[in-house]
């Protein structure tokens, strides 16, 4: 079993493609690290970066994971895909998921990487499956194992594969069948699911800081919840608030609020200004885990006291 330790850390190397978005600051740092000119295309994302734009963030952890254009450094990676992660950027999720585990810090990563894997991210899927096989950080769970990384074989990932026949050494044939079944309900959630109900990549002048751990959504696929009703419902404070999000326009925390308000019926929302941002609260909840299981189909959605 030692070999799908190795292999998981291996699979935290692939990559995500580059975020190419409308700003041209964006773009045209995009164009030039595909002309080879790796050390522009960090110059022209940096400043970008800097102010807040999750785009270029994501981008400067690919150039660190890369070593283009500036040194390879891992935990600096780690650095800028989670500045984008929390500001809701999909690929940087997945990205910052698989750096945390490549840097050991996998009771961190099992959060981003149960996130990537509602999105159906096969690299999150695979290593995700390696933990539940090894019980790493995770309760060990063969058959929800070899789900996974049977989903994530069924995109082309050789890591996948080659897991697979490793796992099939150890595994009952009832296990196995058992992991298959599961695999296919997980397909048929995945495909009957909508998209997430995810707001869009805010840009803001600063980040919060990434120092915990968000909400622990279900590491399997599954459809965004329905509007609650709004019914007000009894809410003991036991301390715990959700994190919404944080902007540097405070109209913007606002707009996010009456979105998704009518989610938490009987809960106080709360704008805090920290620095150049808004952070939007909401609560009380009693606990952590009521306050994470209030999330639904929110992101990015983070228990917080």
């Amino acid at each position: 079993m030692r070999s799908l330790w190795l292999a998981a850390a291996a699979v935290t190397m692939l990559l995500a493609p580059l975020a190419v978005a409308q700003d041209n600051v964006v773009k045209a740092g995009v164009d030039a690290w595909e002309r080879g000119d790796f050390k522009g295309a960090v110059d022209r994302w940096r400043p970008s970066a800097n102010q807040g734009n999750a785009d270029a963030q994501f981008n400067l952890g690919q150039a660190y994971k890369l070593g283009r254009g500036v040194p390879a450094d891992l935990k600096q990676a780690e650095s800028w895909y989670g500045k984008a992660a929390w500001q809701g950027h999909e690929q940087a999720e997945a990205s910052y998921g698989l750096a945390l585990f490549a840097n050991g810090k996998r009771s961190e990563a099992l959060t981003w990487l149960q996130r990537a894997v509602q999105r159906g991210d096969p690299r999150a899927q695979y290593v995700l499956g390696t933990m539940y096989f090894n019980g790493d950080v995770v309760a060990k769970d063969w058959v929800r194992a070899y789900a996974l990384v049977t989903r994530s074989s069924q995109t082309g990932l050789n890591e996948a594969s080659t897991a697979l026949a490793q796992m099939d050494k150890y595994m009952s044939l009832q296990e196995r069948r058992e992991g298959l079944t599961l695999a296919r309900k997980y397909e048929e959630e995945f495909n009957r699911a909508p998209s997430p109900d995810l707001p869009p990549v805010r840009v803001a002048t600063n980040n919060p800081p990434v120092t915990q751990p968000p909400a622990r959504p279900t590491p399997r696929p599954a459809p965004v919840a329905a509007a609650r009703p709004s019914v007000a419902v009894p809410a003991r404070d036991g301390g715990w608030r959700l994190q919404l999000g944080a902007f540097g326009d405070p109209n913007n925390a606002r707009k996010l609020w009456g979105q998704v308000g009518g989610r938490f019926p009987g809960r106080q929302v709360s704008y805090v200004k920290t620095g150049s941002l808004t952070k939007v609260l909401v609560g009380p909840f009693a606990s952590r885990a009521e306050a994470a299981g209030a999330c639904g189909g929110v992101s990015p959605c983070v228990p917080t006291r």
